[in-house]
């Protein structure tokens, strides 16, 4: 067996490596659907065949067509690497640049068995989520990050590593695309198409940026979405001890929702109908109890009510199920939501009431249209019962996954009186919208490239040092955030976040990113930390265009346009980003967003200062002068403000308009046309 290091440097093997034994016990993806014809498939295989030489075409061919009928891709099983992949401290790396070696540690992550979703087919999360599309395209652009230097750019085109190309120093090393369709061909069915011909996919979020940390990042704006919505019908914090939060989804989504119900101090039970999934997510220490049967449920719901328990519950079955049972057994629901990654609703977002596992499996690879049918009755029940709590007080929020939008298109009753609003609000509607992003708080994040786990102890302790200074200076109306965050930076360790990369995450605004960013790059210089890699979630202020998540709390109609994402990627990438990245789709389906992203080095360097003092400034303050021109009252506060502190800052405000007036103005067009003149 070769070196770690040496099976980076080697990219593809010039002999072709054993075939690997199917792992049974390894979360893979579900078949996908067959959709390709047999000129595709054809086309499919010569696509996949143009890594190799021609001498090994023969044996290939062969085996890729079986694959593309037996999993509906291309994966090239034979080609996973000897070693272990996982985060492995940055000097482990081959390589020639400083920052190509953060990079590689970031994809490891995203790849890491206890990170991954489906770690074989490189899915990270959501169910489709990917880093890359096969197994060659992962050892490719290994070798070519193994041997850039800090003059090169590796071009990235949905996966596959287009090549090095020269650059210079303060360039990109890295820049993604990820599934950019011509809009016209952005269906779900042209995503299951031409990724099955292997020349686009879906690389979620996080998962195809290479700056996925696992649960964590999930988890808080899951915690701060739960507290937040408990304090709305809380008095005080002794009122949200005994209050439940039902929802679903542990396997593509993390396992968020318990870790944050624990943390937010409220029951929580949440249906998962992959048995694997929820073992995994209670071996981790995710949920504290799995529970199969639905009487036995309802038993230790009604204790847990009773005693005001902290305590978070896995439902081994379906949430539709847990919703009706509930209903007829009288078990008073105070928040729900839905987390299953219903932006894929037809391979593997979201399993059906009325089939189990297996058999949603078999019907969604072999018969999609009956498998769609249930989809569709199962929304429709789903979208019922959720509504006859609605009814008795329960405050249901969509969590932006697109539950009400399928739910829609499905006929399910989940429209508000004008037939246009769904009658939910989305969580960044009613919370993290106006409490967050408009005021600029945002999912701020740092790995510890070192592996150090003192490193992240370390850096825990400067970034709420430099929190706790902020809130003694700023104004009122950002102190709950302060306070919640700083909070959070103090339970951390606690609360055992880290799964995979030595990772943290809190919601910070651009002052609060700049200070901590360079309270580390001083940390580092001095010898005290090693390298740190920034980054943030796209779920954030200005990285992410999403009429049904990220951006449904903008109402002046531009809502559906996608022009600050791709400002916010233009922008970062000569304003000092070590990596950028832009996809279609992420979070709320192929086709519904897009998304940008970044990812930055600190070493220690006055250039390294110089690049996050004005990236991380323009990185937020995009999104607040965006949401802002929407007439966002908290961001017109936060983007004045930032002119304050920054003169070269100039963003064009809005001039309010009397509602009254346009009133006005159609009433008496109206009684006009009927030939009222007055």
């Amino acid at each position: 067996m070769i070196s770690f290091a040496d099976e980076i440097k080697q990219g593809i093997p010039k002999e072709l490596p054993q075939l690997n034994a199917w792992n049974t016990q390894v979360n893979h993806a579900p078949k996908r659907k067959d959709i390709l014809s047999l000129a595709e498939k054809k086309l499919a295989l010569a696509n996949a065949l143009r890594y190799f030489p021609k001498e090994q075409h023969a044996i290939l061919a062969k085996e890729f067509a079986q694959e593309l009928t037996e999993y509906g891709r291309i994966y090239m099983y034979r080609f996973m690497p000897e070693h272990p992949i996982f985060a492995r401290p940055i000097r482990e790396y081959p390589g020639k640049s400083e920052q190509a070696k953060a990079i590689m540690l970031m994809i490891q992550n995203n790849l890491d068995h206890r990170v991954a979703q489906h770690p074989h087919e490189l899915i990270t999360y959501g169910g489709n989520g990917a880093v890359f599309q096969n197994w060659v395209q992962y050892r490719l652009t290994m070798k070519y990050l193994s041997e850039m230097t800090d003059e090169q750019t590796l071009v990235m085109y949905s996966g596959h590593p287009m090549g090095l190309f020269p650059s210079h120093p303060n360039a990109p090393r890295v820049v993604v695309t990820n599934g950019m369709m011509i809009p016209n061909y952005s269906k779900p069915d042209d995503w299951e198409k031409f990724n099955a011909l292997g020349v686009t996919q879906y690389g979620q979020m996080t998962a195809g940026s290479y700056m996925y940390i696992g649960p964590q990042g999930i988890v808080h704006g899951t915690t701060i979405t739960v507290l937040n919505a408990v304090r709305r019908m809380a008095k005080t914090r002794d009122d949200i001890k005994g209050k439940l939060f039902l929802t679903a989804g542990l396997g593509g989504m993390s396992g968020a929702q318990p870790k944050a119900g624990n943390i937010a101090g409220v029951i929580s039970v949440t249906a998962e109908v992959n048995p694997k999934a929820a073992r995994t997510r209670h071996e981790q220490g995710w949920v504290d109890e799995i529970i199969s049967d639905l009487d036995q449920l309802v038993i230790r719901v009604k204790k847990a009510q009773a005693n005001k328990e902290v305590v978070s519950i896995a439902y081994l079955g379906n949430v539709v199920d847990v919703w009706e049972k509930f209903d007829e057994t009288g078990v008073h629901v105070d928040l729900g939501s839905d987390q299953t990654s219903l932006h894929n609703p037809w391979a593997g977002g979201y399993y059906p009431a009325g089939l189990d596992f297996d058999q949603a499996n078999d019907l969604m690879a072999n018969d999609p249209e009956t498998f769609k049918s249930y989809v569709r009755e199962s929304l429709r029940r789903h979208a019922a019962a959720v509504n006859k709590h609605t009814d008795r007080g329960t405050y249901f929020f969509d969590y932006g996954n697109a539950f009400l939008l399928e739910s829609s298109r499905a006929g399910g009753d989940v429209m508000a009186a004008n037939q246009i609003d769904f009658k939910y609000p989305s969580y960044i509607q009613d919370i993290l919208g106006p409490m967050c992003f408009d005021y600029g708080f945002g999912p701020f994040r740092w790995v510890c490239a070192s592996g150090d786990p003192q490193d992240l102890e370390k850096t825990d302790g400067i970034a709420c040092a430099v929190l706790e200074k902020m809130m003694q200076e700023c104004p009122e109306e950002i102190q709950q955030q302060m306070a919640d965050n700083i909070q959070w930076i103090k339970g951390a360790q606690e609360n055992k976040m880290v799964v995979g990369s030595q990772a943290r995450i809190l919601y910070a605004d651009a002052e609060g990113r700049m200070r901590i960013a360079a309270a580390f790059n001083q940390a580092i210089a001095r010898g005290e930390i090693g390298p740190i890699i920034l980054g943030r979630d796209h779920h954030d202020v200005s990285g992410t265009d999403s009429p049904y998540r990220e951006t449904s709390n903008i109402y002046d109609g531009s809502r559906f346009t996608a022009d600050m994402a791709i400002q916010n990627v233009i922008g970062d990438s000569f304003r000092g980003a070590t990596w950028v990245s832009i996809h279609n789709g992420g979070g709320v389906g192929w086709g519904e967003v897009i998304n940008g992203g970044f990812g930055m080095l600190l070493d220690g360097s006055e250039q390294a200062q110089r690049n996050l003092t004005s990236m991380l400034h323009w990185d937020v303050n995009n999104g607040i002068a965006r949401r802002n021109w929407a007439r966002n009252e908290n961001a017109i506060f936060a983007i004045k403000r930032a002119m304050d502190a920054e003169p070269l800052l100039k963003v064009t405000l809005p001039n309010l308009v009397d509602e009254q007036l346009l009133e006005d103005l159609y009433e008496w067009k109206n009684r006009s046309i009927c030939g009222h003149f007055e």
